[in-house]
C-alpha cells in the first residue's frame, strides 16, 4: 500500500471517530434532565382560607376553612393568622359576606353566636325566624340546642256536644332549624367540655314566610310542642327525594353546584300533609271523630266531622211534627215537645 493511500485511510478513520463522539454527545446532551425553576413557596404566615364558597348564611364548620401560607406583603390586619387566632373558637361562627374558595377569611365575614346580627345572618335567603313558647314537657325535657332539627306537633281538644270532645295531636311542620332558645344563640359548656342541659321557655325556629303564618295561627288552636329528629333523617329523606325526583340534579353540574342543590335540599322546612292520632287511637274509651252537637228543634240539621275531617250529616230526629207560625216565622216543632 502506498504512502498516499495509507493517509486518507487515516484521515477517514480520524473523521469517522469524530463523528461519532460528536453524535454521542449529541444524544446525551438530548436525554439528560433539563432542570426547570420551582415556583417559589410564600414567604410569609398561615392565614385562614376559605376551603370551598362559602355563602352567606354558612355556618363553619372544620372543613370549610383551614390555614395556608400567604404572601407576607399581602397579609392584612383582618385576616386569622396561625398562631394568634384559634380555629376552634370559630367554628359555629357564621359567614355575614359570602367568600369564594381560596379567599382569606376576615373577621368583619364572620359573625358569633351571641353578637349583635347573628341571627339575622343565620337565616337562609327569603327564610325568616318565628318564636313559639315551650315548656319543659313540650321542649323534650330541655336537649334541644340551637342547630338542632325538630318537627312541630299541635295537640288541641275539638269541641263537639258538652258531653264529649275530641282529643286530637298532628304533625303539622317537618324539619324545622331550631335558632335559639330563649334568648340564646349558641350552646353553654363546662370547663370539662361538657354540654349544659337547661330548661327554656321560647324557642326561636327558622321557617318559610308561608309556614311563619301557619305557625302563628297554630299557636291560636292549641299547645306546640317539639319532636326532636334524628341527624340521619335528613339523609334518608334526601335518598327518597332524589329517588322520586322531588329534588332534581342537572346534568353536567359541577361537585361544587351538586353539593348546593343537596345542601338546600336538606336544610329545607317541609310543609305537606301532616300525620295526626286522635283520642280513640290511644284509649278505648275515648273518641276517634268529631262527637255531633245535640239538635234543637229549632235546628234539626246539623252537620259532623268524621274521623278524617270530612263533613257527614248528623243524624235527623224523625217524628210527627207541627208547623208553628208566629207572625213571619215558621218553626217545626216535634208533637210532645
Amino acid at each position: 500500500m502506498d504512502r498516499k493511500k495509507l493517509v486518507l485511510l487515516l484521515g477517514a478513520l480520524i473523521i469517522a471517530i469524530g463523528t461519532a463522539l460528536a453524535a454521542r454527545s449529541m444524544f446525551a446532551d438530548s436525554a439528560a434532565p433539563q432542570a426547570q425553576a420551582l415556583p417559589a413557596e410564600p414567604q410569609g404566615p398561615k392565614v385562614l382560607v376559605a376551603q370551598r364558597a362559602l355563602p352567606v348564611g354558612t355556618i363553619i364548620t372544620a372543613d370549610s376553612v383551614a390555614f395556608q401560607l400567604w404572601p407576607k406583603e399581602m397579609v392584612q390586619d383582618a385576616y386569622f393568622i396561625d398562631g394568634e387566632s384559634d380555629m376552634n373558637n370559630l367554628l359555629g361562627t357564621v359567614v355575614r359576606h359570602s367568600i369564594t374558595a381560596g379567599q382569606p377569611v376576615t373577621q368583619g365575614s364572620l359573625v358569633a353566636p351571641g353578637d349583635r346580627g347573628f341571627l339575622a345572618a343565620a337565616l337562609g335567603p327569603g327564610m325568616r325566624a318565628v318564636t313559639v313558647p315551650v315548656s319543659a314537657k313540650t321542649s323534650v325535657g330541655g336537649f334541644v340546642f340551637p342547630g338542632d332539627r325538630v318537627d312541630l306537633v299541635l295537640t288541641q281538644t275539638v269541641k263537639g256536644s258538652e258531653e264529649a270532645a275530641l282529643k286530637t295531636s298532628e304533625t303539622i311542620l317537618n324539619n324545622l332549624r331550631v335558632l335559639a332558645t330563649d334568648q340564646s344563640t349558641e350552646t353553654t359548656h363546662t370547663p370539662d367540655g361538657k354540654t349544659v342541659v337547661r330548661a327554656f321557655r321560647t324557642v326561636t325556629l327558622e321557617v318559610t314566610p308561608k309556614i311563619a303564618e301557619k305557625v302563628a295561627v297554630a299557636q291560636t288552636i292549641g299547645t306546640l310542642s317539639l319532636s326532636l329528629r334524628s341527624i340521619a333523617d335528613n339523609q334518608a329523606e334526601l335518598e327518597r327525594a332524589i329517588a322520586s325526583g322531588e329534588v332534581d340534579v342537572p346534568e353536567g353540574a359541577s361537585k361544587s353546584e351538586e353539593e348546593t342543590i343537596l345542601r338546600a335540599a336538606l336544610s329545607r322546612p317541609r310543609d305537606g300533609a301532616s300525620s295526626f292520632v286522635t283520642g280513640g287511637d290511644v284509649s278505648r274509651f275515648q273518641r276517634r271523630s268529631v262527637p255531633a252537637p245535640t239538635a234543637s228543634p229549632a235546628q234539626p240539621m246539623m252537620v259532623s266531622m268524621d274521623n278524617r275531617g270530612a263533613s257527614a250529616p248528623a243524624p235527623v230526629r224523625t217524628g210527627p211534627v207541627v208547623n208553628v207560625t208566629r207572625g213571619k216565622n215558621t218553626v217545626a216543632v216535634p208533637v210532645g215537645k
